[in-house]
C-alpha cells in the first residue's frame, strides 16, 4: 500500500454518499497537492477490481464508487444526479438465480430506481406554478 493509496482510502472512507473521481480528487489534494486527477481514477480503479470499492450505475453520466457492501440498491434522480441507497429488503428480488441464459453467472444484483427526488419535485411544481 503506498502512501497515495492510502491517503484516498482514508479519504474514501470519510466520505458519504457515492462520489466521482473528481470529489475524490478535490479531497485528497488537500493532503497531497501533487497528486493528479489520472492517479487518483488509476486507484479507484484498482480499488474496484480488488473488491474495495463497487462502481454504482452509470445512470448519473460519470463514474460513482462507494464503499458500501451491504446488499441494497439505488434511487437516482434523473434531473439533479443524486443517488441515495435503498435497503434490499424495501425492494427485494424474488428470484436470484445464479445462472441465467446465455451462460450468463450472476455474482450480484443491483437495482437502479430512476425518478426525481423530493428536491426536485418541488422544484419542478414552483416552476409550473410559476
Amino acid at each position: 500500500m503506498t502512501h497515495q493509496r492510502q491517503v484516498l482510502y482514508e479519504a474514501m472512507q470519510k466520505m458519504h454518499g457515492h462520489p466521482s473521481p473528481e470529489d475524490v480528487y478535490l479531497r485528497v489534494r488537500r493532503r497531497i497537492p501533487s497528486i493528479s486527477l489520472a492517479t487518483v481514477y488509476k486507484n479507484i480503479h484498482l480499488f474496484i477490481e480488488s473488491g474495495i470499492l463497487r462502481e454504482v450505475s452509470l445512470h448519473h453520466g460519470s463514474l460513482r464508487v462507494e464503499m458500501n457492501a451491504h446488499a441494497h440498491h439505488h434511487l437516482i434522480c434523473v434531473v439533479c444526479k443524486s443517488i441515495t441507497d435503498i435497503d434490499e429488503a424495501v425492494l427485494p428480488l424474488a428470484a436470484k438465480p445464479k445462472h441465467l441464459p446465455g451462460g450468463f453467472r450472476a455474482e450480484r444484483y443491483a437495482v437502479d430506481v430512476l425518478g426525481r427526488c423530493q428536491a426536485c419535485q418541488k422544484e419542478e411544481s414552483a416552476q409550473k406554478a410559476s
